[in-house]
């Protein structure tokens, strides 16, 4: 796994608006390039590393707020909550139990945000995996959920931007939890159908069920600077095929290389190149404010 950034004389944390946990320290130690980077700095610079550009995780609403227009995001089925059709239990924790502990940390009722926004004015709908919530597993409501706005998307002539970011699939709901492949796969042809994008971009870390359902089946697939995507780790691979793996094997560059992904976006440029990308893919037009008059000129 990726090592995340420290932070440097912190005092302890604090709950913020956004629903993340930020401590009060002024410096951040990178765990890349092990530089220290005042703590503003690498806020303002989306949570990116100056020196070496080493990409550090977002929450969903941080994600959200870096792309979206401000105040333009209108949640989607924000009531929708797990149920526990096996009654299970781990280590004696029932694991309703353990959802509002999920809950409570995350500041999210679920591992991921749908709704409607736009981005430099191009009307889109976002489905934003939440990692902090059960590590973004995808449960039958976070398939529900990306299967509506799916749906809402096609109905409302939007393209469905995706933010994937998950460790597979909640096994506390067993057979439910896969069953949700299939279902977010179905989902995107009401798109293609609409003759409307949907676009993936694939965020450390990305593994599991999402990589290999719906994150991995999109139009056009971006991820960010050293992301790590696959199915099952690198670790678990060695294990079971016995063989070293190449150097760099399922980071984003790794991927790119071998042609399983159309590019790499650093953080600061995503806003910029969605945009783009929608307009390009659905034909969009910003309509203008109002009509142009033409003074005729006098002879």
């Amino acid at each position: 796994m990726r090592p995340r950034l420290r932070r440097r004389n912190a005092a302890p944390e604090k709950h913020d608006p956004f629903g993340t946990q930020v401590p009060d320290g002024l410096w951040l130690k990178c765990p890349r390039c092990r530089e220290l980077v005042y703590s503003r700095e690498f806020e303002r610079n989306l949570s990116v590393c100056p020196r070496c550009n080493y990409h550090a995780r977002l929450s969903a609403r941080q994600r959200i707020a870096s792309i979206a227009d401000p105040g333009s995001f209108v949640e989607w089925d924000a009531e929708l909550v797990a149920a526990d059709p096996l009654g299970f239990r781990a280590l004696d924790e029932p694991y309703p139990q353990k959802i509002q502990e999920a809950r409570r940390r995350s500041g999210e009722r679920e591992a991921l945000v749908t709704g409607a926004a736009t981005i430099l004015g191009v009307p889109v709908a976002l489905a934003v995996a939440e990692f902090g919530f059960l590590g973004a597993s995808m449960g039958s409501v976070f398939g529900e959920k990306f299967a509506r706005a799916a749906e809402r998307a096609a109905a409302d002539g939007r393209a469905l931007v995706a933010f994937a970011s998950s460790g597979g699939a909640r096994m506390h709901e067993g057979v439910f939890s896969l069953f949700q492949m299939p279902k977010t796969i179905v989902a995107v042809e009401a798109l293609a159908s609409a003759r409307l994008p949907f676009i993936a971009v694939l965020v450390d870390p990305c593994y599991g069920g999402v990589t290999a359902s719906f994150a991995t089946i999109a139009d056009l697939i971006l991820a960010e600077p050293g992301a790590m995507i696959g199915f099952a780790g690198p670790r678990v691979i060695e294990q079971v095929t016995r063989q070293k793996l190449p150097s760099g094997f399922q980071s984003a560059e790794f991927l790119l290389e071998h042609g399983m992904i159309d590019a790499i976006v650093p953080r600061q440029h995503l806003r910029d190149e969605l945009a783009r990308f929608v307009r390009l893919l659905t034909g969009y037009r910003r309509p203008s404010a109002s009509p142009v008059t033409r003074r005729e000129s006098t002879p």
